[in-house]
C-alpha cells in the first residue's frame, strides 16, 4: 500500500474497474443475493429485471470504489481530505456537540462511508469508529495505524462489553462515534425495512437513550460527477416512554427509517447484503416466540414445564429421532 500515492489515479481507476468486472462474474453467489434482495425491496418499483441487474452492477462498482477510497484516504493529508469531500449540514453537528454529551453518527454501508471519519477528523473533530477488525492481525494493525494518523480512534466491535465501554468513554469526552447500523440479520427489535420484516440491533438506540448523546444521520454519497458529499442531518428526536423496552424498540424503528430514506435516495450506492436469509430465525423473532409460549404456559393450569420454542430446526430434530 505504500506505493499507492505514486500510481497515477487513472491507472488505479482502470485497475479497480477491471477487478470490479472480474469479481462481478466470479462471485456470482453474492451478486445473485443482491439481486434477490433488490427484487424483494424494490421489485414493485423497478419491474424490469434488466434495470435491477444494472442497478446491482452500479452498486457493486460503488463497493469497488469504496475499497479504493479506503486505501487512498490513508495516504492523504488532512488538508487534501477536507478539500476532496464537501460537507452539508455541519451546523447540525456543531449544535449537537454544544450540548456536551457527544454525538452518535448513524450511518450505513452506503456510498463512501469509509470517508466519513477521515473528513470529520480532518476538520478537527474528535472522532471514533466502531469497526470489525480483519481476521489478519497484521492488516488490522496497519489499518489502525493509518486511522490514528488521521486522528480517528478505533473501537473494536468485539467483545461487545469492551465496545460499549469504548463508546461511552468517547461520548463522555463529547466526541463523535460512528455506528454503522444497516445489518438487519439478527437483533432484538423487529422492524420493517424496505417493506421487509427484519431484526435490528438494539445497541444504537439503547446507547442514545442511556447517554443522552445526540444522534445525527450521516451519509457520504457520490455525486454523478464522482465527487463525494457528506450530508449531516438534524438531530433525531428519540422516542421516550415509561417503559424502557418500548422506548428502545420505537427509537430503533425511527433510526431504521432514516437509513431506509438514504437507501431509497441512493439505491445504487448501498451493498444490498443487509437483509436476513429467508430461512433464518432472527433473535427478535425467537424472543417473540418465547414470550408467546411463556404466556401460554402461564395460562395453562397444570403445565409446569418451560415453554418450548418452535423453529426451523425442530422438524429436522423430530425426523432424526424417529
Amino acid at each position: 500500500m505504500g506505493l499507492l500515492p505514486r500510481i497515477p489515479r487513472r491507472w488505479l481507476m482502470s485497475f479497480i474497474s477491471l477487478m470490479s468486472r472480474l469479481t462481478f462474474v466470479l462471485l456470482w453467489k453474492y451478486r445473485r443475493r443482491m439481486e434477490e434482495n433488490l427484487e424483494k425491496a424494490l421489485g414493485d418499483h423497478i419491474t424490469d429485471p434488466r434495470a435491477r441487474k444494472r442497478l446491482v452492477r452500479r452498486a457493486w462498482n460503488n463497493f469497488a470504489l469504496g475499497v479504493l477510497d479506503t486505501m487512498a484516504v490513508m495516504h492523504m493529508s488532512k488538508e487534501q481530505i477536507a478539500a476532496s469531500i464537501a460537507v452539508e449540514g455541519e451546523e447540525h453537528l456543531k449544535r449537537a456537540l454544544a450540548k456536551g454529551k457527544g454525538v452518535i453518527a448513524l450511518s450505513a454501508h452506503l456510498g463512501a462511508f469509509t470517508m466519513i471519519g477521515g473528513r470529520l477528523a480532518a476538520a478537527g473533530y474528535a472522532f471514533s469508529s466502531v469497526v470489525k477488525h480483519p481476521a489478519d492481525e497484521r492488516m488490522a494493525r496497519v489499518i489502525n495505524d493509518y486511522r490514528t494518523q488521521l486522528g480517528i480512534s478505533t473501537i473494536s466491535a468485539k467483545p461487545r462489553q469492551e465496545a460499549v465501554r469504548g463508546i461511552l468513554r468517547a461520548l463522555r469526552k463529547n466526541g463523535i462515534v460512528l455506528v454503522i447500523a444497516d445489518e438487519f440479520k439478527s437483533g432484538g427489535v423487529e422492524i420493517s425495512f424496505m417493506g421487509q420484516k427484519a431484526a435490528a440491533p438494539r445497541g444504537p438506540a439503547s446507547l442514545a437513550l442511556r447517554t443522552g448523546a445526540a444522534t445525527l444521520p450521516m451519509f457520504a454519497a457520490r455525486a454523478p460527477d464522482g465527487s463525494v458529499v457528506l450530508r449531516i442531518g438534524s438531530e433525531i428526536e428519540l422516542v421516550r416512554h415509561g417503559d424502557v423496552e418500548t422506548s428502545i424498540a420505537e427509537t430503533t424503528r425511527l433510526f431504521t427509517h432514516h437509513i431506509e430514506e438514504a437507501v431509497r435516495r441512493f439505491p445504487d450506492q448501498w451493498n444490498w447484503f443487509g437483509f436476513p436469509r429467508s430461512n433464518r430465525v432472527s433473535r427478535a423473532e425467537y424472543l417473540r416466540r418465547y414470550r408467546e409460549a411463556k404466556t401460554a404456559a402461564a395460562r395453562a393450569p397444570t403445565d409446569s414445564h418451560e415453554p418450548r420454542i418452535s423453529h426451523a430446526g425442530d422438524a429436522r430434530s423430530n425426523r432424526s429421532s424417529r
